[in-house]
């Protein structure tokens, strides 16, 4: 199963998986305003109405063709620009002024969420699935701080596998530690966490090693092949970073990073997560710069994988086999045919190269 076989999902420009992709900050939408997104190839109308409710909608009125984020919000609704045509958070046409009537139309209205100061549009025609989330906080009241917004020359399954790919900690950021990941699936999520304590050659390691009961804490959770949530640090205190991504034109990421911890009472508590949110923000900054520019040139494919790189041909594995939409078109994508799992077909195209898996 090549990564860049058209039937495939994972680093294909002409499709993505049906789910949750993050649409804009919900700061950045005000009661009874509307802005114009394009996401995944789709241009959509989203605003607030007066009740606060976000909707999304597809942008052009069925009249003309007019862009509706022109128009203005009444209500719950959204009024067209260019001849006043008026239709509900449904995208049902409620009044037509030179009918005196509505008239029997309406426009695609999509599922919207907000979560970690993020608006999230559901992408596809089955129910919504669960929302991105940290498992460790899943039930969990967050503050939030939203980080820095980012463009790569590559595509979000690509820049995702960055944080399973366990060789790179060592060649890359230095990290005196073998990492091996246990993978588990989760919800329509995809998990994997550190299983090995390993590194007790290294003063670092038996600097911190009395700051974890047993492994060191580093686990990935992956939602529809687009969003990330990372959770590290000692036993008493883990840092939670998610990267919201999703794919532009060109198969290229546009992302948003966000920074995440539990709710602490009171004004001290409101205070400690300030500097909680500030300290993961260095955290994520730190593994974040070592490894950005590879990201502006790689051009991936996975010829010759070793035992380090299972977790990326586990997660290649768990995106190919999720429901995939076209882009642009949002129309569901006909399913590939059942085939070997990657690290069996990856093993028989590469025979003569010694693998370690």
């Amino acid at each position: 199963m090549p990564s860049t076989s058209q039937h495939s999902n994972f680093n294909n420009p002409t499709q993505f998986v049906e789910g949750w992709y993050w649409a804009l900050p919900s700061s950045k939408l005000k009661v009874g305003r509307v802005k114009a997104v394009t996401l995944l190839g789709r241009n959509l109308a989203i605003y607030r109405g007066v009740s606060g409710q976000v909707v999304a909608v597809d942008a052009y009125c069925p009249h003309m063709g007019a862009h509706l984020a022109e128009g203005k919000v009444e209500g719950d609704g959204i009024r067209c620009f260019f001849h006043n045509w008026k239709y509900d958070d449904r995208g049902i046409c409620v009044d037509v002024p030179s009918q005196g009537k509505p008239l029997p139309v309406c426009i695609k209205a999509w599922q919207t969420a907000e979560k970690y100061g993020m608006i999230w549009v559901w992408v596809g025609e089955e129910k919504p699935s669960s929302l991105p989330f940290v498992p460790d906080l899943e039930q969990v009241d967050c503050d939030y701080l939203l980080g820095t917004r980012f463009v790569k020359n590559c595509h979000p399954n690509v820049l995702l596998i960055n944080a399973i790919d366990a060789h790179h900690f060592n060649t890359v950021h230095n990290l005196p530690l073998e990492i091996v990941f246990d993978s588990q699936d989760f919800n329509n999520a995809i998990t994997f966490s550190n299983n090995t304590r390993g590194g007790d050659d290294s003063w670092l390691i038996r600097l911190i090693r009395p700051l974890y009961r047993n492994e060191v804490t580093y686990s990935m959770c992956y939602w529809y092949g687009s969003t990330g949530t990372v959770t590290l640090g000692p036993d008493f205190l883990h840092f939670y970073i998610i990267f919201a991504l999703r794919m532009i034109e060109g198969g290229k990421t546009e992302g948003q990073t966000i920074f995440v911890t539990p709710k602490r009472p009171g004004c001290i508590g409101w205070g400690v997560n300030r500097g909680l949110l500030w300290l993961t923000q260095q955290v994520g900054n730190y593994f974040a710069k070592g490894d950005t520019q590879v990201f502006q040139t790689i051009q991936f494919d996975l010829k010759t994988p070793t035992k380090a790189d299972r977790s990326i041909l586990q997660f290649i594995q768990h995106v190919n086999h999720q429901k995939a939409l076209t882009w642009g078109t949002w129309q569901a994508v006909d399913s590939p045919e059942e085939s070997d799992s990657p690290l069996e077909t990856l093993c028989d195209r590469h025979s003569s190269t010694s693998l370690m898996l």
